[in-house]
């Protein structure tokens, strides 16, 4: 497999009332094309801040991102936010969504900024495509709705649908379950396992061992340092689930979680 992700002595600091505030520190990290990796760790570990630097949404202090083979640290602001539209997809817990536009032109919205050619041809592919990605996921009958009309879970499903109108080459997920009940949560994980198992690569943070043992592969962040990195193997269904759920929980506790 190609590298989709490759993090050289990457560190973060911030600096409040002129104190340093060292976040990450020489972080090195390769993610292949096709993984879906979680990133596990205390709270105030740095896992957000991490996920954040590496798509390039907020600045390294130092080191390298290479994301797919081009350093993104060191590109302009315009060319990073190029790269964060096109070519990379973003889910959050907190579901960020314009009210007055309808749940479809949420989705759509990326698609149209995205669009060089803005002919109504080209608007209207996107738009099949948005109603096509609603339909895979379950929530095609929803499309006209305000997001206020819909529940947490319909509305994280449409969060998924707009990370992938623009047909990223990978997703970052920031606790994408985390405002959701355990029933809820289950479905959006396993549309996102569905989206990985497409093709499509995936890194995603969470506090949740259920949601993380259904990754390949787990990240325990610490003090702003990545201490483990546990190998889960791709997961093959329910009827596996309680295994590797078990087996993540093992080595947490080894770890001091």
């Amino acid at each position: 497999m190609n590298t989709a992700l490759q993090v050289g002595d990457l560190c973060k600091t911030y600096v409040v009332n002129k104190r340093q505030n060292h976040v990450l520190r020489n972080i090195n990290l390769n993610i292949k094309e096709g993984e879906l990796v979680a990133v596990m760790g205390p709270s105030g570990s740095g896992k957000t801040t991490l996920l954040y630097t590496v798509s390039g949404m907020d600045s390294v202090t130092s080191g390298r991102v290479d994301f797919f083979g081009r350093n993104i640290a060191a590109l302009k602001l315009r060319e990073s936010s190029r790269v964060r539209l096109c070519e990379m997809g973003f889910v959050f817990q907190q579901m960020y969504m314009l009210k007055n536009l309808s749940v479809v032109d949420n989705i759509l919205l990326p698609a149209y900024q995205a669009l060089e050619n803005k002919s109504a041809a080209r608007r209207r592919e996107k738009d099949e495509l948005a109603r096509a990605l609603m339909h895979k996921m379950g929530i095609a009958d929803i499309a006209e709705n305000d997001i206020t009309e819909v529940s947490g879970g319909e509305l994280q499903r449409a969060c998924i649908c707009r990370s992938l109108i623009n047909s990223p080459k990978m997703i970052f997920a920031d606790e994408p379950t985390g405002s959701l009940n355990k029933q809820t949560s289950g479905e959006v994980m396993g549309e996102l396992v569905r989206v990985n198992q497409e093709g499509t690569t995936v890194m995603l943070v969470t506090h949740d061992a259920r949601v993380a043992a259904k990754c390949d592969r787990v990240l325990y962040i610490i003090d702003g340092q990545i201490n483990a990195d546990r190998a889960l193997g791709k997961y093959e269904g329910e009827h596996t689930l309680r295994d590797r759920e078990r087996e993540l929980n093992n080595w947490l506790l080894d770890l001091g979680w």
